[in-house]
């Protein structure tokens, strides 16, 4: 079994800070960028703890989580403010793999056959901290073995994992361990994974950090390619053009060059590097400017003799300051589009340019005018004849009333400045 890398976000007062302990604010950027950062630097699970006080503050939590589990490919782990079983659904709900519940508390523990039978085993985890609280009884530790999939330890000292719990994830609070201790605690038997300040550090290549823990035996989610550099086929240059997509949208951003030693570090790193022609050099991607693009997914086409490489870019892909290096159009025949996301696209893009730009005798601009009352009211209607027209066997008729009620619904998201893309992420991050 492969073991997990852990980064960490601790929450409070909807800021990002360093730890349960310290709440200097830990780095410069809101929290969902620094998940959107672990998830690309190849964190394989994000802990997020909410130490924040109150209701208010505790809902501000729950929106930055949503926010993340939008935005980050890596799954989440919610803990803080847990008090009953409702607080689990609010967790899980928010885009969480698992709600962590800490074992210090009665009430926690209390709960967990309920939260276990209810939501799942899979979807609970516990928290313990051994370096501060009593030791766990057997019938505790038999509870939480039953009832929950994982635990979560929060300590000092690297430690071994107790075998009469769940797979643990061990946190630690203090201490930089070398690689041969860390590697020593992954490959026992009961460990599931570790996290530190070095894994929560935004400047980690956690990438890096893994494939040297891989190369002395620890079992953990590295890149491994099916083809090696001498199944493809190079020009007389010992060079292979890639091709560069976002893996979100599938937009073509770029093509480059690898070279065997950028394509090695491409796969060992998950940054992507190039063989620059024009400077007959190495070329990691981003060095300069800050627009890394971490690799994704890597393709080879039928002859061997170009990669496609799915990534996840920072900022502009082009020198230019475009996202795309493909930004000039030089022929087009006019065609409708039939891609449907496109589609929702260009109208939801035609639909903020009224609400940006207002044009006289625009219906859309008419909704914005009237107001929410109005926009909810007509997505009212609409759903309703969607209802009425499900009635009738002819299926033109439905496909009339749910494009109808689309539109209203998109005037309704501008209205509110919700996306396709917030929408998607939100579908995406459902089981």
């Amino acid at each position: 079994m492969e073991k997990m890398i852990a980064s960490a976000i601790f929450l409070n007062g909807g800021k990002a800070v360093s730890s349960l302990s310290d709440s200097s604010v830990y780095a410069d950027c809101d929290p969902d960028q620094l998940a959107q950062l672990y998830s690309d630097h190849g964190a394989d699970v994000l802990l997020v703890f909410d130490q924040s006080d109150g209701d208010e503050e505790h809902d501000l939590s729950l929106t930055l989580m949503r926010r993340m589990a939008r935005i980050t490919d890596i799954p989440m782990w919610g803990a803080g403010n847990i008090r009953r079983a409702e607080d689990v659904k609010k967790i899980l709900y928010a885009g969480c793999r698992k709600a962590v519940l800490n074992a210090s508390k009665e009430s926690n523990l209390a709960m967990l056959e309920e939260v276990s039978m209810r939501f799942g085993k899979e979807k609970i985890a516990v928290c313990i901290c051994p370096d501060e609280e009593p030791p766990l009884s057997e019938e505790q530790k038999r509870q939480i073995l039953t009832y929950a999939d994982s635990v979560v330890v929060m300590a000092d000292t690297v430690r071994e994992p107790d075998a009469g719990l769940p797979p643990a994830l061990l946190w630690l609070r203090e201490g930089e361990p070398d690689l041969q201790q860390v590697c020593g605690y992954l490959k026992l038997d009961h460990a599931a994974g570790f996290g530190n300040r070095r894994t929560q550090d935004p400047g980690t290549e956690l990438m890096g950090y893994k494939a040297d823990l891989r190369e002395m035996g620890a079992e953990v989610n590295t890149f491994t390619c099916t083809v090696s550099w001498d199944d493809l086929k190079t020009d007389a240059n010992g060079l292979v053009p890639v091709v560069v997509q976002d893996y979100r949208n599938e937009e073509v951003l770029m093509v480059a060059w690898m070279d065997r030693q950028a394509f090695e570090n491409t796969v060992r790193t998950g940054r992507m590097t190039y063989w620059s022609r024009s400077r007959r050099e190495l070329w990691l991607k981003g060095l300069t400017s800050g627009h890394f693009q971490y690799l994704k997914e890597l393709r080879v086409d039928c002859d061997n003799d170009t990669l496609l490489a799915r990534i996840s870019q920072t900022g502009a892909a082009c020198h230019t300051g475009n996202r795309s290096c493909f930004y000039r159009t030089v022929l087009k025949k006019d065609t409708p589009q039939r891609n449907p996301m496109k589609v929702f696209e260009d109208v939801y893009g035609t639909i903020e340019d009224r609400k940006a730009h207002p044009k006289e005798g625009s219906y859309t601009n008419y909704l914005f005018d009237k107001g929410i009352d109005k926009i909810l009211k007509k997505c009212g209607e609409e759903a309703t004849e969607i209802v009425i027209a499900a009635k009738n066997p002819n299926p033109e008729e439905i496909k009339y009333e749910v494009a109808d009620f689309l539109y209203h619904m998109m005037v309704l998201m501008a209205a509110r400045d919700i996306t396709w893309d917030d929408i998607a992420q939100e579908l995406a991050n459902r089981e």
